[in-house]
């Protein structure tokens, strides 16, 4: 038997809409095929996929980052604005491929509205300069009557779009990253860069990175030289992860979880003794703007080869949004790589697209999470594997919606067996039957297809209850989002 327990006084913090974030970049079908598609049956008069749009929407993802990635760090911006028939085709020495720039800068913006969504975008700090990246900004956001506002005024974008969250480079700990930049010449960069772009934009958001090379001598390092030079410039420092299980051992991909907890309890502590030892006063947030399964498992889809999604990866995705729950407090930003076609929840093909078992993860995630997270304490039966002690079988987060009287509490059951929790309030009483949002199927390797494609989706059921206390059944290898009104 699991126990759950629920003081609804005790929170981690207010949940950012952020964590929901998405990420787009000109890497294979992404953009050309995903998002931009003017051949598709299913594109408007921009050359935008509408059923992408639509399925993107349920999503509920508040930002979106772009162009990369990989892909940022030899982009020159100016080739992706004004008329498409003149616009450069340029070499893509990042994805060895032809980039054609015909989705560029305004398209962008423009699917952002489409979605009601806040676009994030990404200056070249690998072989690009800190001009390049002041005048985009002033080319996006400037109102006063300069070169680049009335460039932009002629390319048919009378207001400025006002971009909010902007990147300093990509990746650049990587060794595989054009421009590969040392500790101590990245945090000289970002202070230059960040100095003038912010000198162009004082109301910007600034996002330095801090850590994808996790094997790397350096990393904490990087941390440290980014926050003492430019502490009052950056907002958040960002953090990429992949993970996969190409040993294919479920036990061991399931204790993933520690290692989400361990890396994002590391940098907090970075971040607080740095700015405790530096007396720094303002904010700055942890980004995750990368972060997914990647795998090598792919199968063709209206002929063209995508990353499959199966039920474990899922329970995985979901692990992993649990623990930007648990660490709300300083998460304030996270985007699942990518959106479509590409590592993605969204599959399309020329006659459609395929849902994939992690788009109903996400959702239940981005639909259903309330403005608080708490605090809350769960216990019961417990595997381990590895170097793993105990490890409790369920993975668990919750949130409260104060105003609507609505809990909701994510259970992540990393058995192949159906087990039975008990969930209880410390105070007050759930008063209403008890809404289950469960995603499952009878085997972990289960995905969808386009001849099968509902085999993982959401199925919503209802539980009895009585008073503070509830039974909830869990299905074996299952996310489950126990919703509950409560007094």
């Amino acid at each position: 038997m699991n126990y759950i327990s629920i003081d609804l006084q005790r929170t981690l913090g207010v949940l950012d809409r952020n964590m929901f974030g998405g990420f787009a970049e000109h890497l294979e079908r992404c953009i050309y095929g995903g998002i931009f598609d003017p051949d598709s049956p299913h594109a408007d008069e921009r050359g935008l996929r509408t059923d992408v749009i639509a399925a993107l929407r349920r999503l509920r993802m508040p930002v979106i980052r772009y162009p990369g990635g990989n892909f940022v760090s030899g982009y020159r911006w100016e080739d992706g604005v004004g008329p498409r028939e003149k616009r450069p085709a340029r070499l893509d020495l990042a994805w060895h491929t032809v980039e054609s720039n015909q989705f560029g800068t305004n398209e962008f913006i423009e699917f952002c509205r489409l979605l009601g969504t806040e676009p994030y975008l990404v200056v070249n700090c690998g072989d690009g300069s800190m001009r390049e990246a002041r005048d985009w900004v002033e080319y996006c956001n400037g109102t006063q009557d300069t070169a680049l506002v009335k460039l932009r005024r002629q390319h048919g974008y009378e207001a400025p779009h006002k971009v909010k969250y902007w990147g300093i480079g990509n990746e650049v700990d990587g060794p595989w990253q054009i421009g590969f930049k040392t500790p101590q010449e990245y945090a000289r960069a970002v202070t230059e860069f960040g100095k003038v772009m912010k000198w162009v934009d004082p109301d910007i958001k600034l996002i330095a990175n801090g850590v994808s090379h996790w094997d790397a001598a350096d990393f904490v390092e990087r941390g440290q030289l980014l926050l003492e030079q430019a502490a009052h410039l950056i907002d958040y420092l960002a953090v990429h992860w992949y993970v996969d299980n190409d040993t294919d051992d479920f036990k061991t991909y399931m204790a993933l979880s520690e290692l989400f907890e361990e890396r994002l309890s590391a940098y907090e502590g970075l971040i607080h003794a740095l700015k405790l030892e530096r007396k720094i006063k303002r904010p700055i947030y942890i980004a995750v703007d990368e972060w997914n399964v990647w795998h090598r498992r792919q199968m063709a889809v209206g002929g063209h080869e995508a990353v499959i999604y199966t039920l474990e990866d899922a329970l995985v995705v979901a692990m992993q949004l649990n623990a930007f729950l648990r660490h709300a407090r300083m998460v304030r930003m996270a985007n699942i790589a990518q959106i479509v076609n590409v590592l993605a929840p969204i599959v399309t093909f020329r006659e459609g697209l395929l849902l994939q078992s992690i788009f109903y993860v996400f959702e239940t995630y981005s639909t259903l999470a309330g403005p608080l997270v708490l605090d809350i304490h769960w216990d019961g039966d417990t595997f381990s594997v590895d170097d793993h002690t105990g490890l409790r079988v369920l993975d668990v987060a919750a949130t409260l919606d104060a105003d609507k009287g609505e809990l909701v509490v994510f259970v992540v059951n990393r058995s192949e067996q159906a087990t039975e929790t008990v969930l209880k309030l410390v105070e007050g009483e759930i008063v209403r039957p008890v809404k289950l949002h469960t995603v499952t199927s009878a085997h972990v390797k289960d995905y969808n297809t386009v001849t099968d494609p509902a085999r993982i989706t959401t199925k919503v059921t209802t539980v009895e209850v009585s008073g503070a206390r509830v039974n909830v059944p869990l299905q074996p290898h299952s996310l489950t989002a126990i919703v509950c009104t409560v007094d």
